[in-house]
């Protein structure tokens, strides 16, 4: 994460209870003396931060702190949920469009010198993309699809009223029947037990095998060698990844060397795009003046879940 501008910084400098410090390598002894962390400290170095009353992750995902052990009991967690909504909803936008549209084909042509043409494409205008995760991302997504044409279904954990760029919503326990009917399908799943390896062979196998899968959501969530069968054997069409299991892919992994996957190395959040950064640094600034003035907090995770409340 880059370091927070000079305004940035002072939206945090808001209360005369507390002392600021910024501090992007702190010492066991700074840490274990905070009464509030705002950033991503190592889940192990937490254990000993008994004066701790809550910390504000600096990323949407908060699976590594929901663990027990790694907060002490009453600690209040919260996310930046929606701070990189943008950033990653364009990502997978553009992947979608860069593999219904063959792109990367014809840069690895392009990358051999090669003039072929690589014969019919897609479009997203009548198709129907189902985003699994519906949450500010998933939004945000599901707006500049149905912008192209597309047909959006959402799916979530918990009933809602349906928003106004998606023309169908679903439960998650409904998503085996919803899958054969994708064209698209984009995950954005956070990584939780109940998440892990989601997407195995059997999900893979009733996709169409004209389907494109994206997955910006956390890599746990994808069993690599399902993906990889499937891809090989034509049970999809296309994949584009931005998360996986093990961090960084290993420069031995098999899933380089697939045609028909479009890699990228966690990238689609992060501090690539300024409004990020702007955007967490609100969160967290208007979390604590509410945490200081005793109103509600936003985006406070629950524990049992992994998800904001």
């Amino acid at each position: 994460m880059a370091q927070m501008t000079k305004e940035q910084k002072t939206r945090l400098e808001c209360s005369d209870e507390y002392a600021y410090v910024y501090d992007r390598n702190p010492d066991d002894e700074l840490l274990q003396s905070a009464n509030v962390i705002i950033g991503l400290p190592k889940p192990g170095r937490l254990k000993n931060c008994e004066n701790l009353e809550y910390l504000q992750l600096t990323s949407s995902g908060a699976d590594a702190y929901v663990k027990p052990g790694v907060l002490k009991p009453g600690t209040i967690l919260l996310s930046s949920t929606g701070a990189y909504s943008q950033s990653v909803a364009e990502s997978a936008f553009a992947m979608t469009l860069c593999l219904i549209k063959k792109l990367h084909l014809y840069r690895d042509d392009q990358n051999r010198h090669v003039w072929s043409d690589r014969g019919k494409v897609t479009s997203l205008r009548g198709a129907t993309v189902l985003i699994v995760g519906l949450g500010a991302i998933g939004l945000v997504y599901a707006g500049l699809v149905k912008a192209m044409g597309a047909r959006v279904i959402g799916v979530k954990r918990r009933p809602s009223e349906c928003p106004e760029c998606v023309d169908e919503l679903y439960l998650v326990e409904n998503l085996e029947s919803l899958l054969p009917r994708a064209d698209v399908v984009c995950s954005i799943l956070p990584g939780t037990e109940a998440t892990y390896h989601f997407y195995n062979k059997e999900k893979f196998s009733l996709m169409k095998n004209s389907a494109v899968f994206i997955n910006v959501g956390r890599g746990t969530s994808q069993d690599e060698e399902a993906l990889r069968d499937a891809l090989l054997n034509g049970e999809i069409a296309a994949a584009g990844v931005d998360v996986f299991e093990k961090e960084p892919l290993s420069e031995g992994s098999p899933l380089w060397d697939i045609e028909n996957l479009l890699i990228t190395p966690h990238a689609t959040g992060g501090d690539h795009m300024d409004v990020t950064l702007d955007l967490i640094a609100q969160i967290a600034a208007d979390n604590f003046n509410a945490y200081v003035s005793g109103k509600p907090l936003r985006n406070v995770v629950d524990f049992e879940t992994g998800y904001v409340k």
